[in-house]
């Protein structure tokens, strides 16, 4: 998952008009989350227990309906049904044996840097808990856990000395998968890169490239032999944006020059995981996640027309039309003219890999307007308040599900796009805690709207064959910190109790 954006720099902005524009910028970079359809009527629920003894009662069921338009089998029998996950959003255990530190790690220990002055020393505490939350996957009735590795829990350095107990750790989590029926896929960055790296320049190093192409290699001659599906990044755009240009995710730069280093040096990187996943893993299955959303004008006025073209460029555009041999977008977008100055000869051909499919990330859409702020860039969002907008997540994004249907039939007209499996998709909504129930209908609304889209695209089609919810259980939403939720089960951070949501027990029956 992911944050918000807030403001572009380079030398050009003083620090007061920093502050004034955050807000106001915050859903641009941001994407990790219309208005819903009522939900159909379908008979109710008939009691049934859970393998844990979990029993799903009357009180429960009336909460939320079935669906009445469209059943899992509409989506083939091939099709993926899954949760996505993080490390460092659900581990926990952040200095625990031998584990490294992290660039997140460092970022939140300064409660400055996290809206809720928390932290994810313990999160969900999955290090501990894995087996029991990996059964809830599949009481779920889930296929897949789509997980990440942390880097530095394995290269505690970054490079060169492995940690025995980190390579165990996720020798015992695929274990638990295989052994209860769930397919593992792994997404072999997710934000966390070792802080011994960082101090050593990071993504704007070049040789980030070869650092990560040594972690690469060591994770799937590791898991290689059990894991067949990989995913290199989860959404580029969000880490190198939000941390480089923003300064609202570690390290907390703003600068368009470090930016533009890091986008080229992680778009090189892009390309060579996924050569080094293929070389490794017998049959592999290797893609990667792009945060995604659909863009629109706020109007006809070719000037907001202009903004639009700019911000997909900059939102959808960036990092995958490198990957299929397009380059990057310089004619939509000045920001990036200065990464020329980072390319070697030789990159075009580096940059290019073909994935046997692409993740797509989608939450909500983005309506762009002509603004003369950030400079650079000339465009901005209309906000959804400002739009009359109603049904906004606690992330303040607008629910549209018709913006999935969108932005997965613009990634399937790519030539090069073979397959596309919607590798994140959910919302966050106050949970209340009534008692063992949580009553989340807000958000089993949301995934009916969004899945009919999905289905929609496939229908018209959209090689689509895969949704993984957004996600399993509560975490630490970055620099969010542990208020918004995300989970189809509540987690009650204290304790680390866990409870299904309706939205969980929907899934449930939605995938028996």
């Amino acid at each position: 998952m992911r944050d918000q954006p807030d403001s572009f720099d380079a030398g050009l902005l003083t620090r007061g008009a920093k502050l004034k524009k955050a807000a106001e910028l915050r859903a641009i970079i941001n994407l990790a989350p219309s208005s819903s359809n009522p939900m159909h009527r379908r008979e109710m629920l008939k009691n049934t227990a859970l393998s844990a003894g979990l029993l799903v009662t009357p009180r429960q069921l009336r909460n939320f309906r079935m669906p009445g338009d469209f059943t899992k089998a509409d989506f083939g029998s091939n099709f993926k049904w899954g949760v996505a996950t993080a490390a460092y959003q659900i581990e926990g255990a952040w200095n625990e044996d031998g584990k490294g530190p992290s660039i997140w790690d460092t970022f939140s220990q300064n409660p400055k840097n996290i809206k809720t002055k928390e932290n994810g020393n313990i999160a969900c505490d999955f290090y501990h808990r894995y087996e029991s939350d990996i059964s809830l996957i599949k009481q779920l009735n889930m296929d897949v856990f789509r997980f990440s590795l942390s880097w530095s829990r394995l290269l505690p350095e970054g490079t060169g000395r492995v940690n025995p107990k980190g390579i165990g750790f996720y020798h015992q989590v695929i274990d638990r998968c295989l052994e209860v029926g769930v397919e593992p896929w792994i997404t072999c960055y997710h934000w966390d890169l070792p802080q011994a790296l960082q101090n050593k320049g990071g993504w704007t190093n070049r040789e980030s490239v070869n650092w990560f192409s040594e972690y690469v290699n060591l994770i799937t001659q590791k898991y290689g032999d059990r894991v067949k599906n990989w995913m290199v990044f989860n959404e580029p755009m969000a880490f190198v944006g939000l941390g480089y240009i923003l300064g609202l995710h570690p390290p907390g730069y703003r600068s368009i020059k470090k930016f533009n280093a890091a986008a080229h040096h992680v778009t090189l990187s892009q390309a060579e995981g996924g050569r080094i996943i293929r070389a490794n893993v017998s049959n592999a299955h290797i893609g990667t996640t792009y945060s995604c959303l659909h863009v629109e004008p706020k109007n006809e006025k070719e000037k907001h027309a202009k903004a639009a073209r700019k911000l997909d460029a900059l939102m959808n555009r960036l990092f995958i039309e490198p990957a299929l041999g397009l380059g990057y977008p310089m004619g939509d977008l000045n920001l990036i003219h200065g990464i020329e100055k980072h390319m070697q000869p030789g990159d075009d051909e580096k940059m290019k890999f073909h994935f046997d499919f692409i993740g797509l990330q989608n939450y909500t859409r983005l309506v762009a307007r002509h603004s003369l702020w950030p400079p650079v860039v000339w465009a901005n969002e209309v906000k959804p308040a400002k739009r009359g907008v109603t049904e906004i997540t606690e992330m303040g994004w607008e629910v549209y599900p018709e913006g999935i249907y969108k932005i997965l039939r613009q990634f399937a007209a790519y030539k090069g796009v073979d397959k596309i499996i919607v590798t994140e998709n959910g919302a966050a909504f106050p949970d209340v805690v009534e008692g063992e129930f949580v009553h989340d209908k807000q958000r089993v609304n949301f995934f009916k709207n969004y899945l009919e889209n999905v289905l929609r695209a496939k229908q018209d089609g959209v090689n689509v064959q895969g949704y993984f919810v957004w996600t399993l259980m509560d975490n630490f939403e970055w620099a969010e910190g542990y208020k918004p939720r995300f989970g189809l089960v509540y987690v009650d951070y204290p304790t680390q109790k866990r409870i299904i949501k309706d939205s969980g027990y929907w899934w449930q029956e939605f995938l028996k």
